[in-house]
Formats: C-alpha cells, structure tokens, sequence
C-alpha cells in the first residue's frame, strides 16, 4: 500500500518502506530519515536520493520522483543528470568569486602566525587600496589594468605601501588560481610584466637607513633600560640582545622558547627569508624570559608601538630596528667574527645561490658564543679614567 502523510509520520524502525512506482522512505533513525528513489536502467539497478524526510514532503517527494521516471524512460540517467546540474552549480560559483572572499580566504590560509601588527597591516592595506576598486569583482575578471588602478595612484606618493599593495594583491591571486578560481598569468606580477610599465621602488624613492644607536653608547643605553619597569622595557632589552627585528619579538610565542636547550625558534612563516631561524639564549635573556609572567600565548603582550614609546621617553630618537645595525657594526669593528656568522645572526641571506646550496648549517655554535660576547658588551660596566697629574722631569 502507498505510503500517506500519517503513515510517514509514525515509521521510526529502521528500514526502507515502499511508496510507490520506485519510491521509498528510508529510515535510519528517528531523525534520520529520508528519500530514494529506485530505477532500473538498461538492466542495472539504481538508488537515488531525493532529500531528507524533514525537508522533502510526501507529495514533494512523488514529484522528484515522477521527473526522474521520466528522464529514465527517455534513457536519461537521473544521477548523471543531478551530477551535472551540482558541477554546474559549483562552476558558477567558482566563476563568480570575489577577489575580496579569495583574499579572506589567503588571509585565513597565511595569518597564523603574522604578528598583531602585519595581520592588521594587511587588512588595513585591502580596506584602503584594494578592495573599493576590485573586491566585489570576479577573481577571474581581474586583469593588469585593474591592478594598476589599485596602486598607480599612491606608487610615487606611497611607494612602499604600494608596492605591498601589488604583493599582496600577487598573492591572494596566486591562491585563488591555486583553487582554481582564476587562470592564466598572474595580473600583479612584477618581473617580467609591471616592471615595464610602473618606475622601480628604488628610482622613485632611496632607501631610507633606520638611525641607530652608536655601539659605544649601548652599554650605558642598557644601564638606564634596565632600571626601566613593566613588558615593554624587556621586550626592548630582549630584542636588543638577540638582534631580532621587532616583529619577531612582538610576535614571539611561549610555545617557540626552549628554556632547557637555550634557543628561541622563530618559524618560517613569521621570518622575512621564509626559513626557520634559531636564536641563541645567553644567561641574561633566560633570566629575563623566567621573569616574565605568562598572560597569554604571546611572550610580550604589548601593541607594536610599545617599544618604540618607550624609547623616546627615554630621550633617544634612534629607532629601535637600528639595534641590528648597532650589533653589526659592533661585530664588524671589534669582534673577529667571520661576516657569514653576524650575517646568519642577524638571520641575511648570504652568499650566491651556489654557496646557499652547499651551506646546509645555521652556524649556531659559533653564533652561541658571538651573541654571548654581544649581551656581555652591553652589560659592561663604565669605570671612570683616573686623571693622573703630570709631574715635571728633572
């Protein structure tokens, strides 16, 4: 007998109950039940789902079901034919993606692990730049023209914001051609393609060194930080001796330190080289490092800034990146140290592509002792020159 509405309504065994012509409710549970429609075609057997019991009525049901009979008798495949109707579905979708739902998802894909500053940084640059011109748009449909409206107008006032502008833009159409998305060439590729047609970073505006602090004046710099209080003074300290750059710092996890082994292991993916890089503990950034209370998962819970703040309360107008310069100076003038060493310290690609084949080791061992001799220095003490009279000869 056919099924009715109360009928349908009562069945909670488990089991596949007849209809009619073909079509049945299948019950898994009380709350699983649903719809299947069973079809021969050219000799072989066929069970199609028709949508679930809670969504599909009867009568809804016997209408899918009639429409399938009549593509079968017609030698159409039913399940063939939903199968298409779904791709075609999905590749209309792909073909409509935004550019702005591709760059939350690169976002999703490639922030763990930015610090608070570049996650912000990136989000702010799309905001303002990007996404009033091309979000809305069709990933696919975004070409070199379009890319060149997003950063022309800021490339000679704006370089360096621009340029992150055309990367980030790279990048987030890099990954949706990886998804399939877009094809082709990629729209803000700069070799090759917009290096004809916009003026190079370094003609526009020269680099711009960060002023740094003179190494002679760095013991006595450390005397007064030291008797300065609260994170943001040992996160200034701490990136001062390990000759970090500030977001490596501000980014840093409890979960990257190891204060057995004495190393702080920064992963690819907050480090500018995209490589792993270990940085030797001496005795005064453990004790610094224990002292610390653990908020959260970060070591320094500050804003970016923080450092930077307290640097020029103390009357500097050095920047705190300089630090890195201070340290190679130190290195280079008065230490024995080969290049290579305060280069990997300082975590520079060095050599050519053929030396960065054979040179598999990050030097740690030597680069234990350099940072060693480098948090000594900026801990010596200042002892006054005795002025001795002069004593007539004779």
């Amino acid at each position: 007998m056919a099924l009715t509405v109360k009928k349908v309504l009562r069945l909670k065994q488990r089991g596949k109950y007849a209809d009619r012509d073909g079509l049945y409710l299948q019950v898994k549970s009380e709350t699983n039940r649903s719809w299947l429609y069973r079809y021969t075609l050219r000799g072989e057997a066929h069970w199609m789902g028709l949508g679930a019991e809670k969504d599909v009525t009867l009568f809804a049901a016997r209408a899918k079901a009639f429409k399938a009979r009549q593509q079968v008798r017609n030698g159409i495949d039913p399940l063939i034919e939903k199968q298409q109707a779904q791709q075609s579905v999905l590749l209309a979708e792909v073909k409509t993606k935004t550019f702005e739902a591709c760059a939350e998802g690169y976002f999703a894909a490639h922030s763990v692990g930015w610090s608070p500053k570049l996650r912000k940084g990136w989000q702010q640059t799309m905001q303002d730049y990007v996404y009033p011109t091309i979000g809305k748009l069709s990933v696919s449909a975004i070409d070199t023209a379009l890319v060149k409206q997003c950063v022309e107008p800021i490339w000679q006032t704006k370089t360096a914001t621009a340029n992150n502008v055309r990367r980030r833009i790279e990048g987030v159409w890099s990954w949706a051609k990886t998804h399939g998305y877009c094809s082709g060439d990629n729209p803000a590729r700069w070799d090759g393609h917009l290096e004809h047609s916009l003026a190079s970073v370094s003609k526009i505006k020269k680099t711009q060194h960060h002023a740094a602090l003179p190494y002679v004046a760095i013991a006595d710099f450390m005397v007064a930080l030291r008797a300065k209080e609260g994170i943001p003074a040992r996160a200034l300290e701490f990136t001062t001796l390990s000759a970090c750059r500030t977001n490596e710092a501000i980014g840093a996890t409890w979960a990257e330190i190891d204060l057995e082994n004495k190393v702080w292991t920064i992963p690819a993916e907050r480090m500018k080289a995209k490589k792993d890089h270990r940085v030797p503990l001496c005795p005064r950034l453990i004790e610094l490092l224990q002292e610390l209370p653990r908020l959260n998962e970060y070591v320094f819970a500050i804003s970016s800034n923080a450092m930077k703040r307290l640097f020029r309360s103390m009357g500097y107008t050095e920047t705190v990146h300089g630090f890195r310069a201070t340290f190679k100076t130190w290195a280079n003038e008065t230490t024995s140290y080969q290049n290579e060493v305060i280069e990997m310290s300082l975590a520079h690609a060095i050599g050519t592509k053929v030396e960065k084949a054979y040179q598999r080791g990050d030097l740690f061992i030597k680069r234990v002792r350099l940072m060693q001799d480098w948090a000594d220095y900026c801990s010596r003490i200042h002892t006054p020159a005795a002025v001795l009279p002069m004593r007539r000869a004779g």
